[in-house]
């Protein structure tokens, strides 16, 4: 196991006290994820009675922040049958978002509102599809009746049972005023602020938590990282630890994902609240908020499109803009549950915040799912499947804000579904059981890709002889995984070729197959891809996915990665690397002044580190690796890298001096054991 991979491992030991066997021992012991009669009764104070049989909402809360900028915020408290707030101190539950809370009404409407809130949710709780063309909406949909938008917005559920909820427009979006800053210092500021805020209300009783689904769960990191003495706890599906690599930039080249996103928000933020637009305008507010927006009409936009043109914006690269904005893990003491999928557009940050969290497994927890950014909990509910989000929500923060001795710190504390298995809660990730295995690229055919631009082989051994072999982009990454990836999983709905078959896509790979495997055979962690690449031009575009290959030819995804030549520098002390010496999670600079010449016509070598993951190859399944010369539109090319590459013929330099191979974790016998570290090739260093 790796450096870094220890501290996993050492970070995944239970407390003397605790019911979870120890990581270390010799057969770990993984549990049904469901919970068993401690998450039946989560699941009872969820959809039991309520002390409280209604919420009282006001939607016209102002919080002044210490530079003067006005906040508008909802206040959701419990109330009695005639819809009175109760004179009680609770604990408070923040979620602070830049979707307009306009957005978050109208979701609310939708799931509370007499009769079309219980067909709604009885609507999509039917809709339990896992093979057909109705797959893809099917988990979208689901979505409404596992919990999901109860974290994400009004939580009335919670309310009743006696917490105040609070939600806030982030400034410079929804009816705030000032300029959006994209989880920027001021920003953070502000979070530290509402919860100082909060804390000292006498519907309060001093404890605060915080939850949120993607942006509210980044915030929600970054505002337990400033560690304010009132927030107790926080519940975080699908954050991110590390925005550049993650979705930014990834491999040094841009995501569609971010044009889009960003300008969804910025309309939005054009939008006033219906509920307090006409008492915002006979106060003047509604002056100030218009003012604010035509001075930021369009927030990052015209920088980030003249980065993308001329790469002379820095925030195409990994600059100071990024570390400012990246939440201080380590430093959180608030007990912390994530929520993550290997998929996600955040899936690199998946495992990485909760290895980072310096605290007691238990205290920290972490749940990752076979899905995409935009079905979180879908395959929640079900047997030997975990509770619901909302579900999970409300039993964490019952512990970590009202004491209630309810056991879900013995739930997980690392619990995921396994890509081709079944869900499980286990001590730590990656599975203590995996040992560093090697796979070689090499020219034999296997008659396994035969639709592929090379059939190749993965073997214990490097190829024999020398061998290029040429690739050129296209555009069958628009029919892909990847492209459901960076789309956040809308592409799902269009069946197979974006969710579980690539042979439509590896029709322009290099294709590297494994012999079958003979037993279940299982993948965790980390990868990392080394190869030897060249190219005529000065740039060289790399994307790469592994597979898993059942017998029939079905090719899934199981995870994927891209890196430009230019951005190959390692940054050594970021990068894991096996006992053995074997480089497992590489972590490249992306910045600026760390970029290398590529010279024309000249292998390089270049480590493509793969997003973590877990995974179980079925008996007769192989492992497949699928080389490209692009993957559109999961990573763009900056205009002056373009240039640089253009009319550029890539090849894959398959050389027995300088192979090329796959480094990853496995249980069975798959791969070759690697070389003792005092062989292995150096590091590219920059």
């Amino acid at each position: 196991m790796s450096v870094q991979y220890d501290r996993y491992a050492q970070a995944a030991l239970r407390s003397p006290d605790s019911a979870l066997p120890d990581a270390g021992a010799a057969a770990p012991v993984y549990r049904d994820a469901d919970g068993g009669h401690l998450a039946a009764t989560w699941r009872e104070s969820v959809d039991g009675a309520k002390p409280y049989p209604r919420v009282h909402i006001s939607r016209d809360v102002t919080l002044t922040m210490s530079d003067g900028v006005k906040l508008r915020a909802t206040v959701v408290r419990p109330a009695n049958r005639l819809g009175q707030p109760s004179r009680g101190r609770f604990p408070g539950v923040l979620n602070i978002n830049p979707y307009n809370r306009a957005v978050i009404d109208g979701i609310d409407h939708l799931l509370h509102s007499p009769g079309i809130g219980r067909a709604t949710r009885a609507a999509s709780g039917t809709m339990t599809y896992e093979h057909g063309p109705l797959t893809g909406i099917s988990r979208l949909t689901r979505t409404f009746n596992r919990g999901l938008w109860d974290v994400f917005g009004i939580n009335r559920n919670l309310v009743q049972s006696g917490y105040v909820q609070v939600l806030v427009d982030v400034r410079g979006t929804g009816a705030s005023h000032g300029k959006w800053e994209i989880l920027g210092e001021r920003e953070q500021r502000d979070s530290v602020e509402i919860i100082e805020w909060m804390a000292r209300q006498n519907w309060c009783d001093g404890a605060v938590g915080m939850a949120g689904w993607s942006y509210s769960a980044i915030n929600s990191l970054q505002a337990a990282g400033h560690r304010p003495d009132a927030l107790k706890a926080i519940f975080a599906v699908e954050g991110s630890g590390d925005v550049v690599r993650d979705i930014y930039i990834t491999g040094g080249m841009p995501s569609s994902f971010i044009p889009v996103w960003m300008s969804l928000v910025n309309l939005a933020k054009w939008l006033p609240n219906p509920a307090t637009v006409l008492i915002d305008t006979l106060r003047g507010d509604q002056i100030r908020w218009l003012m604010d927006r035509v001075k930021s009409p369009a927030t990052e936009l015209p920088s980030l499109l003249w980065g993308f043109l001329t790469a002379r914006d820095d925030r195409i690269f990994d600059d100071p803009y990024f570390e400012v904005r990246a939440p201080k893990i380590a430093d959180i003491d608030a007990a912390t549950f994530t929520v993550g999928g290997w998929h996600d557009l955040f899936g690199r940050s998946a495992t990485r915040i909760y290895s980072q969290l310096n605290m007691a497994p238990g205290r920290k927890q972490t749940l990752i799912a076979n899905g995409y950014h935009l079905d979180p909990g879908c395959d929640h509910g079900g047997e030997h499947e975990p509770p619901r989000l909302d579900v999970l929500e409300r039993a964490w923060f019952d512990k970590w804000l009202k004491d209630i001795p309810n056991g879900v710190e013995t739930y997980g504390p690392v619990t995921m579904e396994q890509q081709g298995g079944d869900w499980s809660c286990g001590p730590q990730f990656p599975r203590p059981e995996v040992r560093t295995q090697r796979l070689f690229l090499t020219q034999d055919a296997t008659d396994t890709a035969p639709h592929a631009r090379h059939d190749g082989a993965l073997a214990t051994s490097p190829s024999t002889r020398r061998r290029s072999l040429r690739t050129s982009p296209d555009l069958r990454g628009m029919m892909s995984r990847d492209m459901s990836q960076v789309l956040a999983g809308i592409p799902i709905v269009f069946g197979r070729n974006f969710t579980d078959d690539a042979r439509f896509q590896e029709h322009g790979a290099l294709s590297f197959t494994s012999e079958p495997v003979t037993a279940p055979t299982q993948i965790s962690g980390a990868m990392n891809l080394r190869l030897n690449v060249s190219t005529n031009a000065h740039e060289g575009i790399w994307a790469v996915t592994v597979n898993d290959v059942a017998p029939d030819g079905t090719s899934t995804v199981l995870t994927n990665g891209a890196l430009t030549a230019s951005n190959r520098a390692l940054d050594t002390e970021r990068s894991g690397y096996t006992e053995e010496g074997v480089l497992i999670d590489a972590v490249h600079y992306l910045s600026r002044e760390r970029r290398l010449a590529v010279p024309a016509d000249e292998p390089v070598r270049i480590d493509v580190d793969l997003v973590a993951t877990d995974a179980v190859l079925a008996p007769g399944h192989r492992l497949r690796v699928d080389v490209y010369a692009a993957s559109l539109p999961r990573y763009l090319t900056i205009v002056p890298d373009l240039i640089k590459a253009r009319g550029r013929r890539q090849h894959l330099v398959l050389d027995p001096n300088k192979p090329s191979y796959l480094s990853f974790l496995s249980d069975g016998d798959l791969g070759a054991d690697p070389v003792p570290a005092a062989t292995q090739l150096h590091p590219i260093r920059g």
